[in-house]
């Protein structure tokens, strides 16, 4: 059968794929972020934790988090992304009810960092499982659409999480989200394929436009590829200027990203004076925000295709929100307000950032290489938290979040060594 050009294609692939993937990602997502409510809600004094020992729990997790990276990607793309990820459920979905019965720093450090092993190779799967799905005019958008799930998440859990910290405990809150996780089974399973040869729920036309286009793009980068004399080696790819480049530019995202993020409640905890319970309910308005950037940064990302640009420009927004907000700390609501607008800026980095990776490395190396960017770049994961700790420690909270800005301004500075062809020349 042959796709009419002048046929409207059905749209099954946005029904089932991106709403898997995002349910999917909102829990793994809640799971390792639900530490910053226990932190602000009682755990950091039940377990005798200094702020330094907080952040570095909240941070250990990206440690453990690079062990599956690449091996996660290279399994999605040359075996099963939807097998793999279906074990990595059941693992982290445990390691999240474990964490509610640590009685110990050391046992939370090591389910923390068990939980970043199991997770790892998540992230780069579903990247496989949109790129094996969505053409080169869609993939931006459907990273976007996935991207939300961050946000999302935080809009739906933390004022659940609030609410449990302050009328249970914070215990309760690791035991019931780790079994919610572990249901997630049920959701999963019926509606993602890998490929779409094996979806038995998509329709001819559809089908066939995507299996033509899909092959049709990968034909074209693979002559691309021998044209110029390009062989995939992945010595040659660890030498590549341009893979660490991007790590970097990765790197000082996730810095500010999660530094951010998983001291967000203790912020607004510290700004407003109050419960967790409200605590949860103003942390979600970044994140609301946050979902209205993702759309805008992915949609001219997508018409520009100058996804050099819209990798930077989150960065430098992002980083000038933050200085602006410790400039008006005195006055809370305001500070609140400004963090608030700079939410269209925390998450919307990445759905331009990994839409580079295919145009600057060979098919067939994909997966390992955005296991291998997402494995050191999350390195900055782990960096931020500690970061923030470590620093307001000794200097306060305001000097804790203007090494965050410092790190998002680098970002932003680097992408300019990107190739030409990112900005879309």
């Amino acid at each position: 059968m042959s796709v009419d050009k002048g046929m409207k294609i059905p749209n099954k692939r946005w029904i089932y794929i991106i709403p898997a993937t995002i349910i999917l990602y909102i829990m793994t997502f809640m799971d390792r972020m639900n530490i910053s409510f226990a932190i602000a809600g009682g755990m950091r004094e039940d377990l005798g934790l200094s702020m330094t020992i907080a952040g570095l729990a909240a941070g250990i997790f990206f440690v453990g988090y690079m062990f599956l990276q690449i091996p996660g990607g290279y399994i999605a793309e040359h075996k099963s992304a939807k097998k793999f990820i279906t074990f990595t459920i059941i693992g982290w979905g445990s390691l999240t009810v474990a964490n509610g019965f640590v009685t110990e720093e050391w046992q939370l450090l090591l389910v923390r960092f068990l939980l970043g092993v199991v997770e790892g190779g998540v992230y780069p799967a579903i990247l496989v499982i949109l790129g094996n799905w969505f053409p080169a005019n869609e993939i931006g958008r459907a990273n976007a659409m996935f991207m939300t799930s961050t946000s999302l998440a935080a809009i739906i859990t933390n004022p659940v999480s609030g609410w449990i910290v302050e009328h249970y405990h914070w215990q309760w809150l690791f035991i019931g989200e780790g079994i919610v996780s572990l249901l997630l089974i049920g959701i999963w399973l019926p509606l993602i394929e890998d490929t779409p040869e094996k979806a038995k729920w998509l329709s001819d036309a559809e089908k066939e436009y995507l299996v033509s286009t899909l092959k049709k793009e990968k034909e074209l980068a693979l002559e691309e590829m021998k044209k110029k004399h390009i062989k995939v080696s992945y010595k040659e790819l660890l030498c590549n200027k341009n893979m660490w480049l991007l790590i970097l530019i990765f790197n000082c995202g996730m810095i500010g990203a999660y530094g951010l993020n998983l001291w967000m409640p203790t912020i607004i905890k510290s700004l407003t004076k109050t419960g967790m319970t409200k605590v949860g309910l103003l942390s979600i308005l970044p994140y609301i925000t946050s979902i209205i950037g993702l759309y805008i940064i992915g949609y001219f990302s997508d018409k520009t295709r100058n996804r050099r640009f819209f990798t930077a420009l989150p960065l430098i927004c992002f980083g000038l929100g933050l200085w602006l907000s410790t400039l008006f700390s005195d006055n809370a609501w305001v500070s609140f307000i400004i963090i608030v607008v700079t939410g269209l800026f925390i998450k919307s980095m990445p759905s331009s950032f990994w839409t580079m990776v295919p145009m600057l490395f060979p098919p067939g190396s994909i997966g390992a290489i955005r296991g291998f960017i997402n494995a050191f770049g999350n390195l900055g994961s782990f960096v931020g938290p500690y970061m923030v700790g470590l620093i307001t420690s000794t200097y306060g909270l305001t000097y804790g979040l203007y090494s965050l800005v410092g790190a998002l301004l680098l970002g932003a500075f680097l992408t300019i060594f990107l190739p030409a062809k990112t900005a879309g020349k």
